[in-house]
């Protein structure tokens, strides 16, 4: 790389946790960073889900050469047992995090491409000794360029929630049925949103933390308001491990929250439907009626949650050389080691600039969107990805390559919609989690409100 390029600052994408961090570890070896925000302030997709509690705690959300930058301030760490909310983590970390970075932080600046100077992705010659150029779109509308050393793209898959349609695509009428359809999990403390669920019957589509928590918040709702009721619609089947590792689950509060909705099934506060496969989405007066590809009809509900995970936007990266997995899109290094298809119940293993390498030299994803499709990250995950990352800019390669970091097994099982292999499940092989039993319907009921989140 020629000392032009060099002396250009490193771009990450996305000012969240994991591109906060990013820019922490980049100044600590020396290196400018330029954090490009899409939203309006730091941390803006987690404030999107501020009413939601973690299943980290916070020695589980920071990361420590943060900690370092924020330590001159009078910045205090909040108790590392307790867990945040979303809320808590943008504004007690996040924020002032961002602060001290101060104007290495724009907000309001979408990316939306990333290419060579000079050079789109069929261009060989030179290739590598041409700096980025970042296109960024600014709230006012105004258009920049921008260069840069490397890319770091951190922006997460908070914006592309997976579909209820069992396909992967939206079901026949789902986006006609937007005005009834959310894909996030409701703050039912809102008034307005407590509103549009209370006294309703509601379809919740999912089988991860996230529906766990939006059926134990509906069940709460129901307990205040009686005529509220939660349909779960589950995919595959109800198995011994479709509620993550219970107690054996070295994160506690994600085990709690599995066996929070195992202890729900057995009161019967709210039905759910197994093995069903949603393929449209139909209109019934003012309610809504779920079809399945086995031509099952749903009795009508009022509202609908869909809760089937996220997949990365690539469309801002069309331009530069990725290596990604054909299913997870996810680093294709990476992939074997988070694959939900074979490590449903299992470990993710740390991982650095080894596993997130692209043909493209120095562009990386890291965070959520480093998995692609799959539900197993943690917070810690990527504040490892991200130091393994500034260190092999830095040009310190065995630093780049130390494992700094040991995780906590998952104990939970894969993504939705993946389908299990019945007679391998069955025998314990394949690593598939549950089987998948012939449609039927059962109640489920949920105590006090769960945690939930990414973390």
């Amino acid at each position: 790389m020629n000392t032009s390029t060099t002396e250009l600052p490193v771009a990450v994408i996305g000012a969240g946790p994991v591109g906060l961090a990013a820019a922490a570890h980049l100044l600590d070896r020396g290196i400018e960073p330029l954090v490009l925000e899409a939203g309006p302030v730091a941390g803006a997709v987690v404030r999107e889900w501020a009413h939601v509690r973690l299943f980290s705690t916070w020695g589980e959300v920071t990361d420590p050469v943060a900690e370092k930058l924020l330590a001159p301030t009078g910045w205090t760490k909040p108790d590392p047992t307790t867990y945040p909310t979303g809320g808590d983590w943008a504004e007690r970390y996040l924020q002032p995090l961002a602060e001290v970075l101060g104007d290495k932080v724009r907000t309001g600046a979408r990316v939306t491409g990333v290419s060579r100077v000079g050079r789109d992705r069929l261009v060989d010659a030179d290739r590598e000794t041409q700096p980025f150029v970042v296109h960024v779109t600014h709230a006012d509308g105004r258009e920049e360029r921008l260069l840069a050393r490397a890319v770091i793209d951190a922006s997460g898959t908070w914006a592309a929630p997976g579909p209820a349609g069992a396909a992967g695509l939206p079901a026949l009428g789902e986006k006609a049925a937007a005005d009834r359809i959310t894909y996030r999990v409701p703050d039912l403390k809102d008034p307005a949103v407590r509103a549009r669920y209370a006294g309703r019957r509601t379809a919740v589509v999912g089988a991860g933390a996230s529906a766990f928590t939006a059926l134990a918040y509906l069940a709460d709702l129901a307990k205040e308001e009686p005529a509220t009721h939660a349909v779960w619609i589950l995919r595959r089947g109800i198995g011994a491990a479709t509620y993550g590792g219970g107690e054996a689950d070295q994160l506690p509060a994600r085990g709690a929250l599995g066996l929070r909705a195992k202890a729900a099934v057995e009161e019967g506060r709210a039905s759910a439907v197994t093995g069903f496969r949603t393929q449209a989405v139909e209109r019934d007066g003012d309610r809504l009626v779920l079809v399945a590809e086995d031509g099952r009809r749903l009795d009508p509900v009022d509202e609908v949650i869909v809760l089937t995970g996220f997949r990365p936007d690539l469309s801002f990266l069309s331009e530069v050389r990725l290596g990604l997995d054909e299913r997870l899109q996810a680093p294709t290094a990476l992939a074997p080691l988070i694959d939900p298809n074979v490590h449903s119940c299992g470990t993710v293993y740390p991982h650095g600039v080894k596993e997130l390498s692209h043909p493209e030299k120095d562009v990386y994803l890291v965070g959520m969107k480093s998995y692609g499709r799959a539900p197993t990250f943690l917070a810690m995950t990527g504040y490892e990805q991200v130091r393994s990352i500034a260190a092999a800019l830095a040009g310190d390669q065995e630093a780049a390559e130390r494992v700094e970091l040991t995780l906590p097994e998952t104990g939970v099982c894969g993504g939705a919609g993946l389908f299990d292999e019945p007679d391998a499940a069955q025998n314990g092989e394949g690593g598939g989690c549950c089987a998948a039993p012939a449609p039927a319907t059962l109640q489920i009921g949920v105590g006090a409100p769960a945690s939930s989140g990414g973390c």
